[in-house]
Parts: C-alpha cells; structure tokens; sequence
C-alpha cells in the first residue's frame, strides 16, 4: 500500500449526470427537463412557497400581530446575580466591560439590572437600564448607579 494504489472504497463516490452533452450521452436533447412548459425553459424559477397552484400556505393561515421595529431588547440582569459576582471577584466597579468577560451578556447586549435578590455591598453600577427597585437597592447601600 503506497500512494500510488490509493482510491475511495468501493460504492463511495458516484459519477455526476452530464446533462445536455448530445443524443449519444442518453441525457441530450430535453436534457432530462421533458417536453414544453415552463420548467423546461431556462430562466424559470418557482415562486417561493408555491404549492401547484393550490392556496399557499402563507395565504391560508391567518395573519395577526405585528413586530415592533422599534423595540429595545435589554439582557436582564438582576442584583443578586451583580453581589455573587462582587463578592467573588472582589469588586465595588461593575460595568458592561466586567459582565462580559464573566460571561453574563454578550458585547453587543443592552444591559438592564432587575431588582430581584438582596444587595449587600457598596457597588457603583454602569448599565443601559435600571428597574426602579434596583436602583433603590443600590443606592440604599450607598452605592452609584449611572446610565450609559
């Protein structure tokens, strides 16, 4: 065994269709696309979501609802998550740039702490957004809590 010898096993690869190469290939002519109508000519392509011209299925389901273009989606974080953090890492600075590097929201997420939990330590918190239970927390324990 060298590689000289070296090929695929046995029923791995397959030969591809040479479609519209003349009458002697068996696959000139039509080049397998059959006779007239429109999927036999080049250009064609299939409406999306057409069904053989039965009502679609985008049209027969009712529509309702609507999605606001301009909604602000905050990351959601709350306060007992933010005293786990300072009492772990020591800190009395919490910002974006911190939150991120402990995996609790991605760069681009706006942030917006929650009030659930109880705060302890004195922190000085930089966020998007604040719910007005987090910052009576904050500020109850004399710290800071600035909007971006």
């Amino acid at each position: 065994m060298d590689l000289s010898n070296l090929k695929p096993a046995k029923g791995s690869t397959k030969t591809k269709k040479r479609i519209g190469r003349g009458q002697g290939s068996g696959r000139g002519g039509t080049s397998t696309r059959g006779h007239k109508g429109a999927k036999s000519r080049s250009g064609y392509s299939r409406k999306f979501g057409f069904e053989g011209g039965q009502m679609p299925l985008y049209r027969r389901v009712p529509k309702y609802g609507f999605k606001n273009i301009n909604r602000k989606e905050y990351k959601a974080i709350n306060i007992d998550i933010l005293q786990k953090l300072a009492d772990k890492k020591n800190l009395t600075v919490i910002d974006i740039d911190i939150l991120t590097d402990n995996g609790l929201a991605s760069k681009n997420d706006l942030i917006k702490i929650l009030g659930r939990g109880e705060l302890k330590a004195k922190l000085e918190v930089k966020a998007h957004s604040f719910s007005e239970t987090a910052l009576k927390a904050i500020e109850a324990q004399g710290g800071i809590a600035t909007k971006i």
